[in-house]
């Protein structure tokens, strides 16, 4: 549920439903479903989902702060996630390569498959047998997968710096890695795989 302040738990709930909803129309809208879009990435042909997705996460930084500031929001009830280093290295590789492989990241999967692709569909299976997989191995990496905890960590705290010098500094990256992003577009352009999308 939403760390909003004195609302209902209906009303909670309706609102999770009509972001989620409107995230997932966003995604497909946005050309993400295509797993040619989604994969651009990495060749540098098309750069649109890190774009996306880093101006969504400073909208959402700058959103949130503002709301905690007017106290609409309580930043203190807003779940962060526990951090483990070395987990999280193995799931930043695992899910690269699955993202490279499958051509689809969780969230833009579910957003192809439900418009009724196959080879989402099937990344999606893959999913489901590599948590399958994970949960029935758990006992015999259990040490690896609980070793190196740090708490629930933010980044601003851990580099010692307030909420609002940490978003600046992340909207000069932003931009800086937009130019970046424009730069490879022009380097690695793929007309033949961009005017298909």
């Amino acid at each position: 549920m939403a760390p909003f302040n004195d609302i209902p738990v209906w009303l909670d709930l309706m609102i999770a439903f009509i972001i989620g909803t409107g995230f997932g129309f966003a995604l497909e809208q946005a050309g993400f479903s295509s797993s040619r879009k989604l994969v651009g990435m990495f060749y540098g042909y098309d750069t649109t989902v890190i774009k996306v997705f880093f101006t969504a996460a400073i909208v959402a930084l700058i959103g949130s702060q503002i709301l905690s500031y007017l106290g609409i929001l309580d930043l203190s009830k807003v779940y962060v996630n526990e951090f483990y280093v070395i987990p999280a290295i193995a799931g930043g590789v695992i899910m690269g390569a699955g993202f490279i492989i499958g051509g689809f990241c969780p969230g833009t999967g579910l957003s192809a498959m439900s418009i009724g692709k196959i080879d989402a569909t099937i990344f999606f299976l893959g999913g489901l047998t590599g948590a399958f997989l994970f949960a029935e191995t758990y006992p015999l990496i259990k040490n690896i997968a609980d070793g190196s905890y740090k708490g629930p960590l933010k980044v601003d705290q851990v580099l010692g710096l307030t909420p609002g010098v940490f978003t600046l500094i992340l909207i000069v990256i932003a931009l800086a890695m937009f130019w970046v992003a424009e730069l490879a577009e022009k380097k690695f352009a793929r007309p033949e795989i961009s005017e298909e999308l």
